[in-house]
């Protein structure tokens, strides 16, 4: 096990509303090089994938609370993944790993540029066990919800987004390390930018 970091707990009452961020969520690609602390980084995987401290459910829904879903974390101080139960990320290295992603995602070069990627994976079996074949279906949907949530609690933190579908999943799983059963599905971008 890499170094673990305890993240700052989750702000559940920001100054922007639902409906504002709605409004105004749009997708951005041109990041500046501002990195982002590790209080936004926590707020945003807690988005993403974060646990409610009084039952094992999650911010985004799951077929039979199943959870296939990890987050992993993808910035210049390295790689991490994010652990829900803790609200802690585990460093796994301190390479930065943004121009390999980037390279991996077809060579869209703001996957570089942006200060941190979140890389959802999937573990189907967790899901597909329960509800066989349909189950690959819940877990799409699953991956969706949470990015999601992320995209708008990055217009509620004052930063900008963008999902990125178009990758090679083995080039993506080969940069991150992923083991066999995890499957990247799904990448959202973000950092402060230019509006």
């Amino acid at each position: 096990m890499g170094e673990i970091i305890t993240l700052s707990k989750p702000n559940q009452d920001g100054p922007m509303s639902l409906e504002k961020a709605i409004v105004i969520r749009r997708s951005w690609r041109d990041f500046l090089p501002q990195p982002l602390t590790f209080e936004q980084i926590g707020q945003l995987a807690w988005a993403a994938q974060g646990q409610d401290a009084h039952s094992s459910y999650r911010t985004a829904p799951s077929a039979g609370a199943t959870y296939p879903l990890e987050l992993f974390v993808v910035s210049s101080d390295g790689l991490f993944c994010y652990l829900p139960a803790k609200h802690a990320i585990e460093k796994l290295t301190g390479q930065d790993l943004r121009a390999a992603l980037a390279s991996a995602a077809l060579g869209q070069g703001f996957v570089e540029a942006a200060p941190l990627t979140l890389v959802f994976a999937a573990r189907f079996s967790r899901t597909t066990n329960h509800y066989g074949k349909r189950g690959i279906r819940y877990v799409y949907m699953e991956a969706g919800h949470a990015a999601q949530n992320v995209h708008l609690q990055a217009e509620a933190l004052g930063l900008g987004s963008v999902a990125v579908g178009a990758f090679d999943d083995s080039s993506v799983s080969k940069v991150l390390s992923l083991p066999d059963y995890l499957e990247p599905l799904y990448m959202v971008a973000v950092g402060y930018c230019r509006k």
